[in-house]
C-alpha cells in the first residue's frame, strides 16, 4: 500500500481550502492508495469553517481521484470533532474522537464519540483513531481484536515539544498489537492566535520498526509481507477483566 501522509501546515481557511487541492492531486499522482491529513487541518482550535462547506471540498477532492481512500483528518460536526473518510466523491466511514484532550479544553468544546471505528477495504480492515485517543491502549486494542483492524490510521494535532511522546505512544501500539501505525501530525499552524509547531509523522510496521522515508509524507507499506511477530494477539484470549486487590501491611 501506498500511504502519502501529509505535512500539513494550517494557514487561514480559504488558502487551506486551496491548497487541500493541489496537495490531494498531487498525491494521486504519486501513486498514493490512501491519503491523510491531520486532525482540525482546516481550522486548528481558532478558525471556522462550515461543516457542509468542507464536505463540499472532500466531495470534489475525492471524486477527482477516485482511486484513493482519503481520511480528512476532523472537522467540528454536530458537537463532535469527526474523523472523515472519503471515496469517490462519497463518505465511507467517520469516527467521533472518544479520549478528548482536557488540557486544551476539548470537553468543553465538543462531546465524545460513544464508538470505536473501522473501514473494510476489500481483504484490509483500517482502524480509526484521533490524536489522544493513541494514550488509551483499549481504543487500539479493540480494534485489533474486535474488528481484525492490519493498520490504525490516526490524525493528530499534537505539539513537537511532545514528539517523543507521540512516537513512544505510536509505536507501542503497534507492537502491542501486532498492526502497521501510521500517526500523520500537523507539521504547524501560522495564525495570529495558534502559532504552533507540530510533531512529525510516524509509520510503525507491526513488530514496532520505523518505516523510513525521505520526505516524512511517501510511505510503502508491504501488508501483504509483514514482519515476523512472536507474540499474536489474536492467538490468545482477551484479558482478564477482574483485578484481585490483597489486604497486607502490619495490622492495627
Amino acid at each position: 500500500m501506498k500511504v502519502h501522509l501529509s505535512r500539513w501546515l494550517c494557514l487561514d481557511v480559504e488558502t487551506n481550502l486551496e491548497r487541500l487541492g493541489q496537495e490531494a492531486h498531487d498525491a494521486a499522482a504519486s501513486g498514493a492508495e490512501l491519503v491523510v491529513f491531520p486532525e482540525l487541518f482546516l481550522t486548528g482550535y481558532r478558525r471556522e469553517v462550515s461543516p457542509a462547506r468542507a464536505r463540499d471540498a472532500f466531495d470534489a477532492v475525492s471524486s477527482a481521484a477516485p482511486g484513493c481512500l482519503f481520511v480528512f483528518g476532523t472537522i467540528s460536526e454536530d458537537g463532535r470533532n469527526r474523523l472523515t473518510v472519503w471515496q469517490g466523491g462519497g463518505e465511507v466511514a467517520r469516527y467521533d474522537k472518544v479520549h478528548l484532550f482536557h488540557p486544551n479544553d476539548e470537553h468543553r468544546m465538543w462531546e465524545p464519540g460513544d464508538r470505536y471505528a473501522a473501514l473494510r477495504c476489500g481483504d484490509r480492515t483500517i482502524g480509526l483513531m484521533t490524536c489522544n485517543d493513541v494514550r488509551f491502549p483499549e481504543a487500539a486494542r479493540a480494534l485489533r481484536l474486535e474488528a481484525g483492524c492490519e493498520v490504525l490510521v490516526v490524525p493528530a494535532w499534537w505539539p513537537w515539544r511532545r514528539d517523543h511522546i507521540w512516537r513512544t505512544l505510536l509505536q507501542a501500539r503497534a507492537i502491542e498489537n501486532a498492526v502497521w501505525v501510521l500517526g500523520c501530525a500537523v507539521a504547524g499552524s501560522a495564525h495570529a492566535e495558534e502559532d504552533f509547531a507540530g510533531a512529525g509523522n510516524h509509520v510503525f510496521d507491526p513488530v514496532g520498526e520505523p518505516v523510513l522515508t525521505s520526505d516524512d509524507r511517501s510511505y510503502e507499506l508491504d501488508l501483504a509481507n509483514p514482519p515476523p511477530i512472536l507474540v499474536d494477539p489474536l492467538e490468545h484470549p482477551p484479558g482478564i477483566d477482574r483485578v484481585v486487590v490483597f489486604e497486607g501491611g502490619p495490622s492495627s
